[in-house]
């Protein structure tokens, strides 16, 4: 599997789609600091996706990733993500929308590609941690 930075939001889902993707137990757990998970992810807090002040530390960990991935909450109605923000870190990156088991409608699904588009993410897959749909297609990008 290819090393990893999950990065967005608080609440997005980026630890507990690295707990599924590693086979833990699916638990909420504030993440406090920059984590190494499984040996091959690194789950970052989502206060440095959303204070710009820390952007700094997210390109200095992604330097350690092969893949980028960028998440989008599809139940969130706002986006934290500078627009062309992939360009920061000079990596391949996939957009991942979460949390597709709770939308409401189709509309909040594609606000959340709208949202990862702007940020110029390429591809982008749309998963639930908790049902496990889209997983097996996120997994293609990472080996």
């Amino acid at each position: 599997m290819k090393k990893i930075m999950v990065v967005g939001r608080i609440g997005c889902g980026k630890t507990t789609l690295c707990q599924r993707l590693f086979g833990e137990e699916l638990r909420y757990k504030k993440t406090q600091s920059i984590e190494l998970v499984g040996g091959t992810a690194i789950d970052t807090p989502g206060e440095y996706v959303e204070n710009r002040a820390f952007y700094r530390a997210l390109v200095v960990s992604g330097v350690e990733a092969d893949l980028i991935l960028l998440l989008q909450d599809c139940t969130d109605s706002e986006c934290r993500f500078a627009p062309g923000i992939q360009a920061m870190f000079q990596k391949p990156m996939v957009g991942v929308i979460t949390k597709i088991d709770q939308s409401g409608s189709p509309a909040e699904v594609e606000r959340a590609e709208i949202f990862l588009k702007l940020a110029g993410v390429n591809p982008i897959v749309h998963i639930s941690s908790v049902t496990g749909e889209g997983i097996e297609e996120l997994r293609g990008y990472l080996m």
